[in-house]
């Protein structure tokens, strides 16, 4: 596999965003944490947090709440060590009566010459779907192009 540490070309940062999706929707913080700089800044939503035990007790904290979580990640744009990327996930939220939602997003990310992530900006909205409105139930690849055509058919 290419090396996926920056500069980025298209094939690397796409390699890139799809390795991230994999490792998330492992839902394992202390896993994931290891993707980032031990001092890694972050921004989600309304959280300014840093560093390894900050990611991990925020991912675990949001990994409670949202419930048979199914993400996907798609490359927006790219250049030198960074990458933005556009999001959407679905989840049952445990604080709200298990209510089917789903999360739509932006995320900017900076990458050390290790290729760790060293800095990472994520604004989401999230919406309630209900059962109906799920795309990826029954075994639904996150990969399956279909998503994509989804989002697109569904919202503009």
């Amino acid at each position: 596999m290419a090396n996926l540490a920056p500069p980025f070309t298209k094939e690397t940062a796409h390699a890139k965003v799809k390795k991230a999706q994999s490792l998330w929707n492992t839902k394992n913080p202390e896993v994931v944490a290891l993707a980032y700089t031990p001092d890694s800044m972050w921004r989600n939503r309304s959280s300014f947090i840093r560093g390894h035990d900050e990611i991990i007790t925020l991912l675990t904290e949001k990994w409670e709440r949202e419930v048979n979580y199914r993400l996907r990640k798609e490359v927006f744009l790219w250049q030198d060590n960074k990458i933005a990327v556009q999001f959407w996930y679905e989840y049952q939220d445990a604080h709200d009566s298990h209510k089917w939602k789903r999360c739509y997003g932006i995320e900017h990310w900076t990458f050390a010459s290790d290729g760790r992530m060293s800095k990472r900006q994520m604004s989401g909205n999230d919406v309630e779907i209900g059962e109906e409105g799920r795309w990826f139930r029954n075994g639904v690849d996150v990969e399956d192009e279909s998503v994509s055509e989804m989002l697109t058919g569904v919202h503009f």
